[in-house]
């Protein structure tokens, strides 16, 4: 990899270590739907933006109703489920626990999907759970039910990330392909729809909480269009440049970034459970995401899915 492969690697774990930011600032105050609406909508705005700059061939190859049935799973679910963190939890907890995500891809890869499960990535997995154990019971908010249900969202979140990532390479990679930049755009065109009804549904209830100050909307300026857009076309970027494996890492780099805009602009306490649960999270991506041995553990029988390698 080049020095500017690094860098890029860099700012976009700085990018998306702030979206946790930004939804510790909005959520509070406009609620977890309209963060979630809001977020998606200026995402596919921001999206739509980039296309037309870029000259992009508007062809999905009859596939859009797949990248927006995909864009619920990647984007619409687990942005609501971390909207709703971002009212329970600080923002680096929220983005330790996204951590998870390749956690949550391989056992949901070996329940459902046939994947292989050997005992480096079973080993990652153990020490990913303890990770996330040990900060949910020792971090320095106290364990409770609020605490419990944020945690418990953002683990929804990610598994929705896993099992988004196999229905991708199924409906979109296996089918003969589609330019990255369209199945993003149209995941998020997704993902709007599918959060119009929880809004309007808020609004009629009159669950909708005051609309905020011009520092929030800013925040969520940056989330949907900077966090959400512009990551978005950054991150594909470097998948074709050093391939998705290298990509990955950046998952590495979300934590600390998450953490440490936490500290510096909402004054989050770190303490040892930070880098203790964080730590048994990091060697479990690690585990996880280095090459693999050749002990494997049997596929469970579920009789779904295609074995794949």
């Amino acid at each position: 990899m080049k020095i500017s492969d690094y860098l890029r690697l860099f700012l976009l774990a700085a990018i998306w270590g702030a979206s946790f930011l930004f939804m510790r600032i909005v959520a509070p105050a406009l609620g977890a739907i309209p963060t979630a609406f809001f977020r998606v909508l200026l995402g596919a705005l921001g999206l739509a933006a980039i296309l037309a700059m870029l000259r992009t061939q508007w062809h999905f190859n009859g596939k859009f109703e797949r990248t927006m049935a995909l864009g619920v799973i990647n984007s619409g679910i687990p942005f609501l489920m971390y909207s709703i963190a971002a009212t329970l939890l600080p923002a680096g907890y929220s983005a330790i626990f996204n951590a998870t995500t390749p956690l949550m891809g391989v056992l949901i890869g070996y329940l459902f999907f046939q994947e292989q499960l050997n005992i480096k990535k079973f080993v990652g997995v153990a020490a990913g759970i303890a990770g996330v154990a040990f900060l949910t019971a020792t971090g320095p908010i106290v364990l409770d039910v609020s605490v419990a249900l944020g945690a418990l969202a953002c683990l929804v979140a990610t598994a929705c990330y896993g099992i988004a990532g196999f229905l991708a390479k199924r409906w979109i990679t296996e089918t003969g392909g589609l330019d990255a930049k369209l199945v993003a755009f149209g995941s998020q065109v997704g993902a709007t729809i599918f959060l119009v009804p929880c809004i309007g549904g808020a609004a009629m209830l009159g669950r909708l909480p005051a609309w905020g100050n011009e520092n929030v909307w800013w925040a969520m300026a940056a989330l949907g269009l900077v966090c959400t857009a512009w990551a978005y076309i950054l991150y594909f970027r470097l998948i074709a440049d050093i391939g998705p494996v290298r990509s990955l890492t950046v998952t590495f780099l979300i934590p600390p970034f998450g953490v440490l805009w936490g500290k510096l602009f909402l004054d989050e306490q770190v303490t040892l459970a930070h880098l203790v649960g964080g730590g048994l999270i990091g060697a479990a991506l690690w585990l996880v995401l280095s090459q693999p041995n050749t002990t494997a553990l049997p596929a469970p029988r579920t009789g779904t899915g295609t074995t794949t390698s």
